[in-house]
């Protein structure tokens, strides 16, 4: 059973880091104090799909100042200079559908023993793998006891180092659904944090998860894999409450991810005015209809099912539904891309391991038929949008973060570089690569 309390995560997050906490405030000071030339042999524009040559990125704090053609630009006293030779300079990519908090661990037992504290430590080590990867920006849609957002406010204090975060808190759900706890007999009486039936309690457990500190609220529209007792493809919310979700959530201004497989799920999460569907394995003709009618963002998480199929040591009430929905999710979402609805990444890291978060690129080159630019796109401008954050992120433009990633070759010949990324500043402090000079 989880251990609850918030301060107890917290003190076991700072307490498990303090070293790393030191160093990481530190490059920040450090950042702060000037100017930082970052000097890239090649720099994409994702709006563009364009490709510049012999570019300089300047950066002053957590911003960038400028972008000029390196031979116009020249350093000043008390510059730092990052050369990156040849490589070739993005946007940090933004990871729509994280569990931070969480790994592989799909054993009942393992499941059944995890507490707040394991979470919390879960998450550091997470949000460190996840940045080295080349996400500077992740959605964390799930985490027990808000442990996520203690993880987030510990990166924005920079005592630990990770992407910046927008979280959820618990997910909402219907008794016995997908975003239960299901694995313990009537006696226990375990019940999902986010668990709430009828209008008047999912109102309430919106709220509480806004007065928690969530950045965005998640609801469990269907069913799901890793869950016992539940179908994939049958609806959990009605129509109604999942419209009170939404209207809550969207005065108090916080955008809505449903977790959805089944397509009437899909169909009444779009028609409510949901904001993104995380999943979508079954979506058919009428969800794609909706979508577009509301400018629904679509979130596949597809690079999951190859690891599972190939790695994966499933219980087997988890296993057959992963076959059952890797089955048929990559023609369902490839029909809805080519039909326009609109994509942002998003991975369902912890269902594989974290850090891998970049394959999800190449398989929607290889399954979906985007091109490499619409894929980077899908992790970088389109992501964004989405998480409604694009003064801050998605591009290479003056006025934002200084989030910035370097890859050893041309991404828009091979999106598979994005699983070895070379560089990676965020917010103006270099994280990965060669040290400023």
């Amino acid at each position: 059973m989880r251990v609850r309390g918030l301060s107890f995560a917290s003190v076991l997050v700072v307490s498990a880091v303090s070293f790393s906490s030191i160093t990481t405030m530190s490059l920040a000071q450090e950042a702060a104090a000037g100017r930082t030339l970052v000097r890239a042999g090649h720099l994409l524009d994702v709006h563009t799909g364009k490709t510049l040559d012999a570019q300089t990125i300047v950066v002053q704090g957590d911003r960038i100042v400028s972008i000029g053609a390196t031979s116009s630009v020249q350093s000043q006293a008390g510059d730092k200079v990052v050369d990156l030779g040849s490589m070739t300079v993005t946007p940090g990519l933004i990871d729509a559908h994280t569990h931070i908090t969480m790994n592989t661990e799909f054993d009942p037992y393992k499941e059944l023993t995890g507490t707040d504290g394991k979470q919390g430590i879960n998450g550091v080590v997470n949000a460190r793998k996840t940045l080295l990867a080349g996400f500077t920006t992740i959605r964390n849609v799930g985490a027990d006891d808000y442990v996520d957002v203690d993880l987030r406010d510990a990166i924005d204090a920079g005592q630990v180092p990770g992407p910046h975060m927008l979280v959820s808190g618990p997910a909402l759900g219907i008794t016995g659904g997908h975003c239960d706890d299901n694995l313990l007999p009537f006696q226990y009486h375990i019940v999902g944090d986010g668990v709430a039936d009828g209008i008047a309690a999912v109102q309430q457990k919106v709220r509480q998860n806004i007065k928690y500190g969530a950045d965005v609220i998640k609801v469990c529209a269907t069913g799901g894999v890793l869950s016992k007792g539940d179908d994939p493809q049958a609806s959990q919310y009605t129509l109604e409450e999942l419209k009170a979700i939404v209207a809550d959530a969207h005065r108090l201004g916080r955008k809505v991810a449903a977790h959805a497989h089944g397509a009437q799920g899909i169909l009444w999460a779009s028609e409510a005015g949901i904001d993104s569907i995380e999943h979508g394995s079954y979506i058919d003709d009428a969800g794609i209809a909706e979508m577009k009618k509301h400018g629904t963002w679509l979130v596949p998480t597809l690079y999951l099912e190859d690891w599972q199929l190939e790695y994966g040591k499933l219980p087997p009430f988890y296993a057959q539904k992963m076959r059952d929905v890797s089955a048929v999710a990559k023609k369902n979402i490839r029909h809805a891309y080519e039909s326009g609805v609109h994509i942002a990444l998003g991975t369902d890291a912890a269902v594989y391991p974290h850090g891998l978060n970049g394959h999800e690129l190449e398989v929607y080159v290889r399954d979906i038929h985007m091109t490499p630019l619409a894929a980077i796109q899908s992790g970088t401008v389109n992501a964004a949008e989405l998480l409604g954050i694009t003064d801050k992120a998605g591009s290479l433009d003056a006025g934002k973060w200084a989030d910035i990633i370097a890859v050893d070759g041309d991404p828009l010949q091979d999106v598979k570089l994005f699983q070895d990324v070379k560089f990676v500043m965020k917010a103006g402090v270099v994280y990965k690569g060669p040290e400023a000079k």
